[in-house]
């Protein structure tokens, strides 16, 4: 009887780059294990695949390694028959993600073999055993994970410096912080300043006039980065920062560090009582009827920052935003206005966008992820540009302050610079900011001014209204409840406080289209329709095409 030919592929995988400068070393082990394991099945018809798939310095605790995305890739264009790996863990350590290469495995017709543990996946005890090794080499990963979260707690908690970006007047020597005195003097000043100023952003002003800038950094790689001027995002976390007093923080607690502090721990908690005054001063401002979204960081075509301003027309407002006059020089060129609505869409749009792009994140993400930080990366960007979009003005205008660093508005095009520092934590290094770039024209009819954005253009045309979504919500309780007590629905209303005919409206908006709802959860409404309108119809039909016309949605 002839047997099948099988085609065997050899992963090897080691999870540091310690020793891979070897003559020989641990992935050189284990191919020349695996190649004699498969010599002695050549009476089975094994022979061995001549490509190579190593991958030195990769953690098991995913899949994103170029040498098994190679090997899976060969797999389901059967090129290969049979993975032999010395031990199962060097495939993988995670159940879900062997899973997952099991059923790439099968739909190619291929099986797995493991030298020193001789289990086939094509058998349902070899499959049995290998779940049971992988739960082994997955409690494993994870007691490791706590046995070091634990180690770094205490350390920290004994005051010594678990590494991280390092902070702007000190330097490492033997794993431990020392004082560069000519940094720590700009940092004294730095703080002293702030005090006088009372402001973040009038500090940021001047340490730019004055040519203060970032540390400038060396990487592992040889890249150099940072020198850049000093923004607020990073102004905050810098005045914020207990380590300037000789403390290590961890996990919200302070402990006394083994560094030296460079400022006065009496001069540091009068920031901090500035900082929470100014702080407190903000949010209270938040409650205006129609907040300014950006003020404070939109500028321009000429480099002059732009305030709001108003007009009123009957008792209508229009908000924009007008150039600042302060000095001679500024006088001396007309002030741009543009509206102020139209603007906030575009910016809120544009960086609800990068939130949602994951090629964009990744590109901004300087430090390596695994598959659990990534997901963890994309799901705080995906809550992050859903809050922003829905939520009311006060807090639309606290996230852009986090989220933007600068709006800069040309005749042509208007420059938005993201900062995304609140995604991530201190473990995540940025790569520099790159600017987004929205082609409009800003024209005016009339007395009034707009900005025109191409339909080509790359800002959301999603209108997300944040009060009309309530309101959605809002009707869906309302029928919810009555068709709970059909029988007495003025009842209910009293009890939920309601004006009856009001209440009634709410229960005929609980039986909108499910596309109109649809439309109006993800902000495709027509322009026409606002809470305001859609709250004081009377005559709101029980035939969805009916509402479709009502409402504007046939030719939307």
């Amino acid at each position: 009887m002839s047997t099948r030919p099988l085609r065997c592929a050899i992963y090897t995988r080691k999870s540091t780059e310690e020793g891979l400068e070897q003559d020989f070393n641990s992935l050189d082990a284990q191919r020349e294990a695996c190649a004699a394991y498969i010599t002695s099945q050549r009476h089975e018809g094994w022979s061995q695949y001549t490509e190579l798939y190593d991958d030195g310095g990769f953690s098991g605790g995913n899949v994103n390694r170029p040498g098994l995305q190679q090997l899976l890739a060969d797999v389901q264009a059967r090129k290969v028959d049979v993975i032999v790996v010395y031990i199962v863990d060097r495939l993988t350590r995670s159940l879900a993600d062997f899973a997952k290469i099991v059923e790439i495995l099968d739909a190619a017709g291929a099986s797995f073999v493991s030298v020193t543990q001789a289990f086939n996946t094509t058998t349902s005890m070899g499959r049995l055993t290998l779940n049971v090794l992988l739960s082994f080499a997955q409690f494993e990963r994870e007691v490791t994970g706590e046995r070091i979260r634990d180690k770094i707690a205490a350390s920290k908690a004994r005051g010594m410096w678990m590494g991280g970006t390092v902070s702007m007047g000190y330097e490492v020597r033997d794993r431990k912080l020392y004082i560069v005195e000519e940094e720590a003097n700009r940092v004294r000043h730095i703080f002293s300043r702030y005090l006088e100023l009372g402001s973040v952003q009038a500090l940021v002003d001047e340490l730019d006039q004055v040519n203060i800038r970032s540390r400038l950094r060396v990487s592992r790689t040889g890249r150099t980065y940072g020198g850049a001027r000093l923004v607020k995002g990073a102004m905050y976390c810098m005045l914020r920062n207990r380590i300037y007093i000789g403390e290590v923080v961890h996990k919200g607690r302070a402990y006394p560090g083994e560094h030296q502090g460079i400022v006065d721990s009496e001069l540091f908690q009068q920031v901090q009582d500035r900082l929470e005054q100014n702080r407190v001063s903000k949010r209270l401002g938040q409650h205006a009827a129609s907040p300014s979204l950006l003020i404070g960081i939109v500028y321009d075509g000429l480099g002059r920052k732009m305030s709001p301003d108003h007009a009123s027309k009957g008792q209508r407002k229009f908000r924009y935003y007008a150039s600042r006059r302060d000095t001679l020089e500024d006088r001396q060129h007309p002030a741009w206005r543009v509206p102020a609505v139209d603007l906030e869409e575009i910016v809120i749009g544009s960086i609800a966008n990068l939130l949602r792009d994951r090629s964009a994140l990744l590109l901004r993400v300087r430090t390596p992820l695994d598959s659990e930080k990534l997901q963890r990366l994309f799901n705080a960007a995906e809550q992050t540009a859903t809050k922003l979009q829905t939520e009311d003005a006060s807090v639309q205008r606290q996230m852009l302050w986090d989220l933007v660093a600068r709006v800069d508005i040309d005749k042509i095009q208007i420059v938005i610079v993201p900062k995304l520092d609140m995604l991530v934590d201190d473990t995540i290094e940025l790569a520099d900011t790159e600017p987004l770039i929205i082609t409009a024209k800003i024209l005016r009819a009339g007395k009034r001014t707009t900005i025109m954005v191409p339909a080509s253009g790359n800002v959301e045309t999603t209108r997300h209204d944040a009060s009309l979504i309530r309101l959605i919500a809002t009707a869906a309780s309302a029928r919810k409840s009555v068709e709970e007590a059909p029988d007495d629905p003025k009842k209910i209303a009293t009890a939920l406080d309601y004006d009856k005919d009001y209440f009634a409206r709410l229960v005929r908006i609980g039986y909108l289209a499910p596309d109109i709802t649809s439309a109006i959860l993800e902000g495709r409404q027509p322009k026409t329709l606002t809470r305001q309108h859609l709250a004081r119809l009377s005559n709101l039909p029980i035939d969805w095409q009916e509402q479709r016309e009502l409402l504007g949605f046939v030719n939307a």
